[in-house]
């Protein structure tokens, strides 16, 4: 599970951003068919702006529909499942090779309570990429240095 706060000991906490945890990382390789592309849980990139942390998780090879994005409390669920069949048949009706496997992921990201708009998260795939913007609340934002004047 990824965070969407970073760890800092320091006296003043640091700006939020996402960081994803190498260690709960799933790492096994689904079996797939000749016809399909080996696959296992996809890369996600996390970028920080002003407004949002915007995700980008790269799925090649899925539809839309594939995919679900769910925020159960403070936490940014991220799942797909596919389903691809491949059969041969015979002259007679019997087959005579049938194949078919599933692929599936969950990547879940914790997000700090107050920091984010969870109503107004959004997802888009495009490009064998799903797109998610978390929007940061006004509190989250970082704010320009404001020069205090000298009496």
């Amino acid at each position: 599970m990824g965070t969407l706060m970073k760890n800092d000991q320091s006296l003043f906490p640091t700006i939020p951003s996402f960081f994803d945890d190498m260690l709960t990382r799933d790492w096994f390789n689904w079996p797939l068919s000749q016809r399909t592309n080996n696959w296992s849980v996809p890369a996600v990139n996390v970028k920080e702006t002003n407004d949002a942390f915007e995700l980008e998780v790269a799925a090649p090879g899925m539809d839309k529909q594939d995919f679900k994005v769910e925020l159960d409390n403070n936490l940014l669920v991220v799942s797909a499942q596919k389903e691809n069949k491949y059969e041969e048949q015979a002259g007679n009706g019997h087959f005579a090779r049938r194949e078919f496997n599933y692929q599936s992921f969950t990547r879940t990201f914790s997000l700090p309570e107050r920091l984010v708009k969870g109503d107004e998260i959004s997802a888009k795939y495009q490009d064998g990429i799903l797109y998610i913007s978390v929007p940061k609340t006004e509190e989250a934002k970082v704010k320009p240095a404001k020069q205090i004047e000298i009496h």
